[in-house]
């Protein structure tokens, strides 16, 4: 495969197969790799980036068996255990937050799906933020029905986040309680009412690289306008806390490949950042054009939300730095 001709084409509107990515991902230069995704990125999207700031509004004692997660019943992580985010804390948070030049803020919650009572206690949050402030909204807060995603955006969201986590041909690997199909479910209804949708995964989960191109290529045919990419940190007392972590260049040749297979998606670098905490700079220039900032679910940042935004702005994105 000639790399730089492959990028023409997708830049002249090509959606690459399965066969393509895998085999531009295993290419032997990796730096041509990141150049081609980078210039897709350039072409399609700009110098503009996307940051978006979250919290945990709902956390631990979650039923689903996610062999992954911290906050699944069946590990014994230590993490923090509330039925619900002080309501003045989120609020404080994604005002202050949109003060300080973060495009959007998420509210996340634990668990299989939320019941009617905690979509109130979401919804005054999120008209309450709105009042205050001009930051973006999101949600995530897991298989919800329709009506309960049309509640979400008339209290003023304009994201919905549902992962896929992995490849379809994996995900029974990883978890049982819940599957794929019901994810797009939910990720169906939520394109219906408007919603423009957020989903990724996990990498490092024991997963090949074909599965890998799976997952990015499923996303592009359901046209997902995020894309998050978090890397595996393996908790200790989660099923996969003796997983090997995944070297930084299987996780910049992933992004990097996600780009050409998605390439008017935002690629978003997520959780599991302190991997390549130092090499931040590659990782900003091998397609990747948002990132989460500040801390993550149940761990803190790896860099402070100002740190970061002048960090994208010298990788030369379109960034308020303050």
């Amino acid at each position: 495969m000639n790399l730089q001709e492959l990028t023409t084409k997708i830049k002249n509107g090509y959606l690459i197969n399965e066969a393509e990515a895998l085999e531009a991902v295993q290419t032997p230069d990796a730096q041509a790799l990141y150049r081609a995704a980078n210039e897709i990125r350039q072409h399609f999207c700009g110098n503009e980036f996307d940051t978006c700031s979250i919290i945990n509004a709902k956390s631990g004692r979650c039923t689903e068996d996610c062999k992954w997660c911290a906050q699944s019943h069946k590990h014994h992580t230590g993490i923090d255990e509330y039925d619900w985010v002080e309501p003045q804390r989120a609020i404080n948070m994604g005002v202050g937050n949109g003060k300080r030049g973060v495009k959007r803020f998420c509210l996340v919650t634990s668990g299989r799906k939320l019941n009617d009572s905690q979509i109130d206690n979401a919804v005054a949050i999120l008209k309450e933020i709105g009042k205050q402030s001009d930051i973006n909204l999101c949600s995530s807060m897991g298989l919800l029905s329709k009506a309960q995603l049309q509640r979400l955006k008339d209290a003023g969201i304009g994201h919905y986040h549902c992962n896929i986590e992995t490849a379809p041909s994996f995900f029974p690997k990883l978890c049982t309680s819940h599957t794929i199909e019901e994810k797009l479910q939910t990720i169906t209804w939520a394109k219906e009412i408007g919603l423009q949708v957020c989903s990724g995964g996990i990498i490092g989960m024991g997963e090949t690289m074909a599965q890998r191109v799976e997952m990015a290529i499923f996303l592009q045919k359901i046209g997902v306008h995020s894309i998050p990419i978090n890397i595996l940190m393996p908790i200790k007392g989660t099923a996969l806390e003796n997983q090997k972590p995944l070297t930084s260049e299987e996780i910049f040749r992933t992004m990097a490949m996600f780009r050409l297979a998605n390439p008017t998606s935002l690629i978003r670098m997520a959780g599991g950042r302190i991997l390549y905490k130092n090499e931040q700079e590659q990782a900003l220039h091998c397609g990747v054009n948002a990132s989460i900032v500040g801390d993550m679910l149940t761990t803190t940042g790896t860099h402070s939300i100002e740190e970061d935004l002048c960090d994208f702005r010298a990788a030369g994105f379109d960034v308020a730095c303050k």
